[in-house]
This record gives C-alpha cells, sequence and structure tokens, in this order.
C-alpha cells in the first residue's frame, strides 16, 4: 500500500463531513421549527454519518500533513487554524451526536433541549465553514494536496 494512501484520500474524503454535517443542521433546525418527527429522524442519522466521515477526514489530513514536505511560515498558520476548527470540529459533533442519539433514545428529545440542539447545529455549521474555508486556502494559495505537491507530477523537461 502506497505510503501517502490516506493523503491523497484527504481531497475526496472531506466532501462527505461538509455535506453530512451541514445539511444535519439544516435538518435539524427544520425538524424542530416545523415539528417534524421524520425529519429529526433523518438528521439523526445523517449527524451520525457525518461523525465518522469526520473521524475518517481528519485520520486522513493528519496524513496529509505527514506528507506535505514544503511548509512555510504562511502555510503552517493557515494549516494550524485548519487543524483547530477540524479538531473542535470532530469533538464538538460526537458529543453533541452522543447527547442527541442518547436524548433521542431515551425519548427525551423535547423542550428546551431542541433549543439546544438548535443552537448546537449552528455552531457546527460556523464550524464546518470555518474548517473547509482553511482547508480551501491550503489547496488556492498554497497547492497542499495537489499531485505536483504529492510528489505524483511528471517530469516535463525533456
Amino acid at each position: 500500500m502506497d505510503s501517502n494512501f490516506l493523503a491523497e484520500l484527504h481531497p475526496k474524503i472531506v466532501h462527505f463531513p461538509i455535506a453530512l454535517l451541514s445539511t444535519y443542521a439544516v435538518l435539524e433546525i427544520l425538524g424542530i421549527l416545523l415539528k417534524k418527527e421524520y425529519i429529526n429522524k433523518c438528521a439523526l442519522l445523517l449527524f451520525c454519518l457525518g461523525v465518522v466521515a469526520s473521524f475518517f477526514a481528519v485520520l486522513s489530513g493528519n496524513d496529509a500533513f505527514s506528507a506535505f514536505q514544503f511548509w512555510t511560515k504562511e502555510s503552517t498558520a493557515v494549516l494550524n487554524e485548519h487543524q483547530k476548527y477540524a479538531t473542535f470540529l470532530l469533538w464538538f459533533s460526537l458529543i453533541v451526536c452522543v447527547l442527541r442519539f442518547f436524548l433521542t433514545l431515551k425519548k427525551k428529545f423535547n423542550g428546551y433541549k431542541k433549543f439546544m440542539f438548535l443552537i448546537f447545529s449552528l455552531i457546527i455549521l460556523f464550524l464546518v465553514y470555518q474548517t473547509g474555508e482553511h482547508g480551501g486556502k491550503l489547496v488556492s494559495k498554497f497547492g497542499i494536496g495537489t499531485e505536483t505537491n504529492l510528489g505524483k507530477s511528471t517530469n516535463n523537461n525533456k
């Protein structure tokens, strides 16, 4: 297996937690505001899948960090912000997801608890945005994660 296997998967994997957690947040808000139980259940399913996808995104991101060798002071600063938001998103989402699952299982997802999850879902949206913004900057501004920087470019100097 290629030593950069997870690093190469990172750009593909990251889109899953972005989509799943963003959709979760929208469905969570809609389910609460519209008082539709089936929307709440769909939101919880997407949330659980999004947390699992986030774990793999962070795991592959750590490998991508190790695979890239040309860090500058500026790119390292952006990376640190990206890692900070990604790690916080993963842990915050995991804790909120476990709490949400427990409350749903015990049939206690009601009243002010729903309002708390409305706030939690907005925080998750913010964290998804910030993580993606900084990750996108690593690619667009510094070329990190591109084939050239993963050592796959072809030699065109014949």
